[in-house]
């Protein structure tokens, strides 16, 4: 039979229950979803700026316009911020929300580790994407970048 730990009263100066000195996880998860949300507010609404209001606004978004931001170092460093910031909130959203309502120890280990690996494939594929994009790959004498590709090399 097991016997429980007693808790003490919420406002008791000292605990006397045995604590885990380790790094507390739980905490700065806590701590980076607030900050991280800070962070993405910034980077979504200046991205949506940029992109939705300035110069031509919405008639410029083409496929151009993309390759012009992503070659330019800061906006390339941009996105990838705002791409790593979005993944690993979302992933420890989710991750909180699995540790609330699975109940089961060997299934939430699962879905935790398996939250971990898509959003750190993810993060990978979208940084390898944004820093090795090339709009002349592929292009063909019959395609409408071919001129532009041919003055760029």
């Amino acid at each position: 039979m097991t016997t429980a730990v007693p808790l003490d009263a919420p406002r008791s100066p000292r605990s006397t229950a045995p604590r885990n000195r380790g790094v507390n996880l739980e905490k700065w998860g806590w701590i980076y979803m607030r900050v991280s949300g800070v962070l993405l507010i910034v980077l979504i609404f200046g991205h949506l700026f940029v992109n939705l209001m300035v110069g031509e606004g919405i008639h410029a978004l083409d496929f151009a316009f993309v390759a012009g931001k992503f070659a330019s170092p800061f906006w390339q460093w941009w996105d990838v911020l705002m791409l790593w910031l979005a993944l690993i909130h979302g992933a420890n959203g989710m991750r909180t929300i699995v540790n609330d309502y699975v109940t089961t120890p060997k299934v939430r280990r699962v879905l935790v580790w398996a939250l971990g690996l898509s959003a750190a494939f993810l993060i990978l594929l979208g940084t390898l994407v944004v820093f090795t994009f090339d709009p002349c790959l592929g292009v063909t004498e019959d395609s409408v970048l071919w001129a532009t590709c041919q003055a760029a090399a």
